[in-house]
């Protein structure tokens, strides 16, 4: 299994010396060359988490985990905004299907009137 997953970005599973799974681990895809773990750039992520008048440390993992949540929250909101735009025979997103996608999935109900 190992082999199968070292090239997909996907955590992989690793025999300890007792013969135990060891942890899931992240790899990075090795078939690309400078492949990044986020795609968005870190610095600007801590910007934004020091901008907080409430945040006084924050370190290097905490700002990873924040950048890529916040990758994965774009990524899941932009596929169910276009797949309004699909039903509209569109393939250009318009602020109408981020509205319909937010008043279509329930976990996105905390936007809910963010964007008027």
């Amino acid at each position: 299994m190992a082999a199968a997953a070292a090239g997909s970005g996907t955590p992989r599973e690793e025999e300890g010396p007792a013969g135990e799974a060891a942890a899931l681990q992240p790899q990075a895809p090795t078939s690309v060359p400078g492949a990044r773990l986020s795609r968005l750039p870190l610095a600007r992520v801590k910007a934004l988490v020091k901008a907080d008048p409430d945040v006084t440390l924050a370190g290097q993992e905490a700002i990873f985990i924040l950048a890529r949540a916040a990758e994965l929250f774009v990524e899941t909101i932009a596929k169910d905004a276009y797949c309004c735009a699909q039903q509209g025979k569109r393939k250009t997103l318009q602020r109408r299907d981020l509205d319909n996608a937010i008043e279509a999935v329930d976990e996105f109900a905390f936007l809910e009137g963010t964007l008027d």
